[in-house]
Parts: C-alpha cells; sequence; structure tokens
C-alpha cells in the first residue's frame, strides 16, 4: 500500500507546527467522541496507545464587556452556579434539552451516521424509522431550538457555539445539531491529547509503518489513466504515474471529481454554489510569560452574535469586531514551550475565498486580534511574541487542498447530509473510493473516523461480491 500525500508529512488538518521550542496543533485541538478512536485501533487488534484526558471545565467564554470568562462545566449544578442571576433554573433547563439532543442522538447514530447508502431512495426510507418526535428537528434551525429552551442572549450563543465553530453558524445549521452538545456534555465530553493531537497521526503513522505501508511526500494528484470503468494509475505534479487496483482518495471528495476527474456536475460554479464551512484563520505565537486569564481552550465573542453570524459567512472584507478561539495547550503541558512561555494558538472563522479572494490583509487583522485578545486578559501578546506564523485561507487552501479556503468542506444543511452528500464509492469508476469531510457521514474528528469504518465496509462488501 502507498499513500500519496501533498503535505510534506502525514496528517492533513491533524498537523504539528514547531518554532524555536515551540509545538502547536495546526488544526484540531480537542477530541469528542474519544469511544471511535478507542475502536479504530481495536479494529487492527491493538488497544489505543493515545492517552487521553478528560476537559472540565470544557472551556471558557468571554464575553465583550464582561472580563470574567464564564466555565462551561458538565455538571449542571455547576453550570447553573456559574449563570447564576444569568439564566433562571438552567439545570432543569438544560437536562430538559440535552435529554431531548441524546434521544436523538441514539435513534439516528446507527441509521443515519453510522450507515452507506446506495441512493438517496435508500436514504429516505431509512429516514422512515426515525421515531416522528423527531421530525421537528428537520423543519427548524439550531438556534431556534436552543432559543425554545433557554431565556439569555449568553446560553443561546454558549450551546451554538459548537456549530459556529464547525465552520457554520446556528441559524443556518439544522436542529438536528443540537446533538453535538449532547456529546460533549452528556455523552463523552472533549479531551486533551497527551503529546499534543499530533500524537494520533504519529500513533497511526507507527501501525502502518509495521505493516509496511509506504509515503510518498510532496506530490498532489492532478489526473488519473482509466481503463473503462475502472481507475489504472493516478498522476503527480511532475508526470510520476502510481499503479494499483484500488484507489481511496482523501481529497475533499466534491473538490477531487472537479479539479481531477473534471466531472461536470462538480465544475467551479457548481461548487461555488455548494454550502462550505467557513474558512480558517489561524495564527501561532510563542510568547514569553505565563498567562494568567487564559484556560486550554477560550473563546473570545462580541455583543451581537446574530449580526455577526448573518455577514461572517459571505463578507468581502476581514471582520473588524472578530469572534475567535484560543487554545493554550502549554496550560496542560509544559512540554509545549520553553519554561516560563506559552504557546497560543488562535482560530478565526473567517469567509473563504469565493467571497474574500485577496487576503494580503492578514497580518492587520492578526493585529486586531491580538490587540484584541491583549486588552480582554491583560496580558501585551505583542510586547511578549517571541514567534509567530499566520496562516489566512490562502495558506490553508495550499497547504491541504482546501476549496477555496473551506475549513472543514462541505456544510451540514439538510441538502448536504446523508445520501445528498458526495457519495463514499465513485460514480464512475468502480474501483475509486473517498474518504474525509466532504463524503459521509461529515465533518469533525470522529466523523473522519467513521468515515473510514464506512469506506471499509464498502470495500469489503463490493470486493466480497466479486469473489
Amino acid at each position: 500500500m502507498t499513500i500519496i500525500e501533498k503535505h510534506s508529512r502525514p496528517g492533513g488538518r491533524l498537523n504539528r507546527l514547531e518554532m524555536e521550542g515551540f509545538t502547536f496543533d495546526v488544526g484540531p485541538s480537542f477530541m469528542s467522541m474519544s469511544y471511535e478512536l478507542d475502536e479504530l485501533f481495536s479494529s487492527v487488534g491493538v488497544k489505543s496507545p493515545v492517552k487521553l484526558q478528560e476537559l472540565d471545565p470544557l472551556y471558557q467564554v468571554y464575553f465583550e464587556g464582561n472580563n470574567k470568562p464564564y466555565r462551561i462545566w458538565k455538571d449542571l449544578k455547576k453550570l447553573e452556579e456559574e449563570f447564576k442571576g444569568v439564566e433562571p433554573n438552567l439545570a432543569v433547563k438544560a437536562e430538559k434539552y440535552l435529554k431531548r439532543a441524546g434521544e436523538f442522538f441514539h435513534d439516528t447514530e446507527d441509521k443515519v451516521v453510522k450507515a452507506n447508502f446506495n441512493n438517496k431512495l435508500e436514504y429516505v426510507l431509512k429516514l422512515t424509522g426515525v421515531p416522528l418526535k423527531h421530525l421537528p428537528y428537520l423543519f427548524r434551525s439550531m438556534w431556534k431550538e436552543v432559543e425554545n429552551n433557554f431565556e439569555s442572549e449568553e446560553i443561546k450563543v454558549i450551546f451554538s457555539l459548537v456549530a459556529f465553530f464547525l465552520g457554520s453558524t446556528p441559524f443556518e445549521t439544522p436542529a438536528i445539531y443540537s446533538l453535538l452538545n449532547y456529546t460533549e456534555m452528556r455523552h463523552d465530553g472533549y479531551w486533551k491529547v497527551e503529546g499534543g493531537m499530533y500524537k494520533l497521526v504519529e500513533e497511526v503513522d507507527k501501525m502502518l509503518k509495521q505493516r509496511n505501508v509506504k509515503y510518498v511526500f510532496n506530490k498532489e494528484i492532478v489526473g488519473v489513466d482509466r481503463d473503462g470503468d475502472k481507475i489504472v494509475s493516478v498522476v503527480d505534479q511532475d508526470g510520476h504515474k502510481y499503479e494499483a487496483d484500488l484507489f481511496i482518495s482523501n481529497s475533499d471528495a466534491a473538490f477531487f471529481r472537479g479539479k481531477v476527474l473534471g466531472r461536470p456536475e462538480f465544475n467551479e460554479k457548481k461548487l461555488d454554489s455548494m454550502d462550505w464551512t467557513l474558512a480558517p484563520f489561524t495564527i501561532y505565537l510563542g510568547v514569553k510569560g505565563k498567562i494568567e486569564n487564559l484556560a486550554h481552550h477560550n473563546y473570545f465573542l462580541g455583543s451581537n452574535f446574530r449580526g455577526y453570524a448573518d455577514t461572517i459567512f459571505t463578507s468581502s472584507i476581514s471582520p473588524q469586531k472578530p469572534y475567535y478561539y484560543v487554545n493554550v495547550s502549554s496550560k496542560s503541558y509544559a512540554e509545549c514551550a520553553p519554561e516560563g512561555c506559552e504557546n497560543v494558538f488562535i482560530l478565526c472563522p473567517v469567509p473563504d475565498m469565493r467571497f474574500k479572494k485577496d487576503w494580503s490583509d492578514k497580518e492587520d487583522l492578526a493585529e486586531n486580534i491580538m490587540s484584541d485578545l491583549s486588552k480582554r486578559t491583560g496580558f501585551d501578546f505583542n510586547a511578549n511574541t517571541i514567534v509567530k506564523q499566520i496562516y489566512s485561507p490562502v495558506e490553508w487552501a495550499e497547504m491541504f487542498n482546501l476549496y477555496k479556503g473551506s475549513g472543514l468542506g462541505l456544510a451540514h444543511g439538510m441538502n448536504q447530509v446523508g445520501a445528498f452528500r458526495p457519495k463514499n464509492k465513485d460514480e464512475e469508476f468502480k474501483n475509486l473510493y473517498y474518504v474525509g469531510a466532504s463524503t459521509t457521514p461529515g465533518t469533525g474528528l470522529p466523523m473522519v473516523i467513521i468515515s473510514s469504518k464506512l469506506v471499509t465496509e464498502r470495500i469489503e462488501s463490493d470486493y466480497a461480491a466479486l469473489s
């Protein structure tokens, strides 16, 4: 088996950046649905070698104009105490909200999330097996769902963050994704990875090498050679050909069909008309000194959530008062930064390059975010920064072949979930399959792990039928 990788090392967006003794998670910064990781390793007869530690509180949230952050606890009594005077009877309301989300999760997980579909009719018929009580989830937004359960703007926003920082807004995301609140606060929680998130890649890499899997780095697949309804080889940018009996693409499933295979139904105009997740704008800072007001995971929000969400997707300019996430893994693991220092990773969701093509102002946006963070934490980031790296949507697109910089691939509107997502088996080539964020079941690290299981099941089924 050979893996052909555009980047300089394995992992894709789940990668590591190293600068002068500082190490940073490039993309994903925590694990949810950790049992999917355990199942991945157990599927090859190995106990998971990855050491996880549960986050509790899960994260803290700073609202504009409030210097004291809210800590988000899994214990609902602690959470209620945190929002005393803001949201009356929060524990009871949250319990009701999470109970319903949990019922939806368990009633649909095997029918929808962990299932292959051969066509849309099969998918729709499978949905008829979902209890009717969940039908309203399909016809209202996630924001409407939190609005029906909570009174304060702060709590509505906090229960919506999981959608916003997965690259969508709760006003566009279906209410079914309230199940993500259930997975974070009830079902499994959030987990940090000892040694950094890239440890996941390193451990998988060890297993692959033990099984004689070969890598070819810094090579991008730009074309294919065919023989009837099969691919016989793929071609890199230097014209080198790689022959095989079976091919799996971990590139974006929609983008690959358009760019490499030249499919008319995935040309640029049609790709542009699809709903894509927001692009990442990321800043990696190595700073001297300890930042007392930051935890491992932090969110910094403004005061106009609806207005911000309504414009952020399609703006042609950088956000003036950006919402952003800050990760400081050195709070948990001192080895991520030199002694007396911190590693700070900032993620700001921004418009992709369909709407904002020019990112020559990336230094200005970074300065805007750093200045805001300095004011709100009381720590002077400009004066104490030792190393800095900025990735705009342009860099993300170039490094990892993300369509117009979209961070997590196709979004999760009702017309882009289940069988309405690009299939994990090619429509034309019998020996080409897809895995990753823009195929089934969807975006996010646990979903991508599940996608690997689904494509494996499909391949085994196809080839068993041939034998």
